[in-house]
């Protein structure tokens, strides 16, 4: 009886643990994925461009990404994409068919030329509306802190009323 007490509670300990492991991650999709989603359920999209090479693009995955109110806010308010700059695959997207011309293996693909408006640095993050219109790119690294403001500045359509720089200012002293 004390043995089935010991691994039942094993086992529960284990449950939780991996729900709350589950619930403080990102959510990631294709690109496809998230436009087919979107049409049922619009939300921005948050499209993280990095490359596999890229060192900062790792430590915004292990440090950023991983942080539970940056996970929230990309599960509740985007769609979240991993785009890797340099993918050998086609993206069909708004009738257009993105492909990586290049036979290198570090040649850029179409589509994160068209979303970092041909400004290429890893990582970006590029943000587009419902509607599926680039609202702009972000380039470089961010910490959970710094990433916050700009999530919910677009997440909450503040950009269509104030400057990013005044609410960076009206933000200060609020983030977790």
């Amino acid at each position: 009886m004390k043995r089935i007490f010991v691994l039942v509670l094993v086992l529960v300990v284990f449950y939780f643990k991996a729900e709350a492991q589950e619930t403080g991650k990102v959510k990631w999709h294709t690109f496809e994925e998230a436009v087919s989603l979107n049409k049922e359920n619009p939300r921005k999209l948050f499209i993280d461009v990095y490359t596999d090479w890229c060192g900062w693009c790792k430590k915004m995955d292990k440090d950023t990404f991983t942080d539970p109110v940056i996970a929230e806010i990309l599960n509740s308010q985007y769609y979240a994409i991993k785009f890797n700059a340099e993918s050998k695959e086609p993206v069909n997207f708004a009738g257009t068919t993105y492909i990586n011309e290049g036979n290198k293996s570090r040649s850029t693909h179409q589509l994160a030329i068209a979303l970092l408006q041909g400004q290429m640095s890893y990582p970006s993050a590029a943000y587009m509306t419902e509607d599926m219109q680039l609202l702009t790119a972000v380039p470089g690294y961010f910490t959970a802190k710094n990433l916050e403001p700009i999530l919910n500045f677009f997440a909450t359509d503040t950009y269509k009323n104030i400057s990013y720089q005044a609410y960076v200012e009206s933000f200060e002293g609020k983030v977790h």
